[in-house]
């Protein structure tokens, strides 16, 4: 007979989440996942490839099979009221890491989607909820309330995770005073670097894998690609040829690579830049804006630190060439870089060292969707990329929710299992 956990060092200024019923509770959610697996896909391809949605299903359930090792590894302890502010993206999976995690460890978990993805978000939350554990559903409560209206729920919960442009973020971070846990997640250009040893088939395939994710509308895929002079002709050329034969769909197409955009501003963001930039595409670079549709794009710019590019959305591919890796230290030192700095994909580049590239964390031979892990912190160590509020101030570093609700106060034993 399982014996119930028992707290070390058993301390009066907290209360510690069940594990054991964490345990029971994950393994429900688990099976709520897959046994709603089809209304899911059915609600997340209206903002996704078939490919991106289902990718996002299998990593909600991993996220939620490792909640109750993720509660009993941070010793997080139990928390009254989290507010939750959802990204226009990843609604299912955004789901899992902020809301049904932390359900686990929360007693009310108040959530806002933003507008463009209100209708999936509460698709998701009513097919998830039917197979919940009745105590564990009754925790995650939606709103629709406006931003302004939202901030006193925010002020007054233990800690407050949104998602999204970082003024917008620090702007709720200020209205909500310095009382709540703060947790900003953002954006970042994440460079993919070919270096002299990739191998460029194998490159080709990891560019095309991690900037095409979700038609190139997720914030890990890459904005940039630093190619180094040796293997700058091969990979161009590759690109190029990929390019031109990739499937156009819909939405629910299984085998769809590419299909319309989600939401008209980024098309419109696309078509500013590329004809901003109209003399260095070399494939590509048309638009459809009735359509929401985006012409695969390849651009080739100089060989220039000064390269700064607006998030991108769509399927944009902006190369540019180096051969001294101090290039990309100087790029990555620039004071905007510095601020979002998330995560930078290194391939066969053996004279980058160290586990940062300015502030962001470096992935040697892997993407960023290679590495994803709900139950692990996320990002880097740029503000504007992945925040928390500590002595009234924004410290950047990787993020994952229960740690930073565990390291806030003083006593940090807990649950061992």
């Amino acid at each position: 007979m399982t014996q119930p956990s028992m707290p070390v060092l058993e301390s009066v200024t907290r209360t510690w989440p069940d594990i054991e019923a964490a345990h029971e509770r994950a393994t429900g959610a688990g099976a709520a996942l897959l046994n709603g697996r089809t209304e899911l896909l059915a609600a997340l391809t209206r903002l996704a490839t078939y490919a991106s949605a289902r990718d996002e299903l299998l990593r909600s359930l991993r996220a939620v099979a490792g909640a109750p090792w993720e509660l009993a590894r941070t010793g997080v302890p139990q928390l009254s009221r989290l507010s939750v502010v959802l990204p226009q993206h990843t609604a299912l999976y955004s789901y899992v890491r902020h809301c049904l995690v932390p359900a686990l460890y929360c007693d009310e978990v108040v959530v806002r989607p933003t507008p463009r993805i209100r209708e999936t978000a509460y698709e998701v939350h009513r097919t998830v909820s039917r197979g919940l554990d009745l105590e564990l559903a009754a925790r995650i409560r939606f709103t629709d309330a406006a931003q302004r209206d939202f901030t006193p729920v925010c002020a007054e919960s233990d800690a407050v995770v949104f998602t999204g442009c970082a003024e917008t973020g620090r702007q709720l971070m200020t209205e909500t005073g310095d009382g709540p846990l703060f947790l900003h997640f953002g954006y970042g250009p994440n460079p993919l670097i070919v270096g002299p040893r990739a191998e460029p088939a194998a490159a080709c395939r990891a560019v095309l894998r991690a900037r095409l994710h979700n038609s190139g509308q997720d914030r890990l895929c890459p904005d940039v690609l630093f190619v180094h002079r040796l293997r700058l002709d091969a990979l161009v050329e590759q690109l190029r040829a990929e390019l031109s034969v990739l499937t156009v769909g819909a939405r629910r197409w299984p085998d769809a690579v590419l299909t319309a955009l989600t939401y008209g501003e980024a098309v419109e963001g696309a078509a500013r830049f590329l004809a901003e930039h109209a003399d260095r595409v070399v494939a590509g670079g048309g638009t459809d804006p009735e359509r929401m549709q985006v012409e695969p794009s390849l651009l080739v710019f100089d060989e220039d630190p000064g390269f700064h590019p607006p998030p991108l959305a769509g399927p944009l591919f902006c190369v540019v060439p180096y051969e001294d890796p101090e290039l990309l230290r100087a790029w990555a030192r620039h004071p905007l870089e510095l601020e979002r700095g998330m995560y930078a994909a290194v391939l066969g580049e053996p004279r980058l060292t160290g586990r940062t590239l300015g502030t962001a964390v470096v992935l040697r031979d892997a993407t960023p969707f290679d590495v994803e892990d709900g139950n692990q912190p996320f990002g880097g160590y740029g503000v504007r990329a992945a925040g928390v509020r500590r002595e009234g101030r924004l410290i950047g570093r990787p993020l994952l929710l229960s740690h930073e609700a565990a390291q806030r106060r003083t006593v940090i034993t807990g649950p061992l299992r």
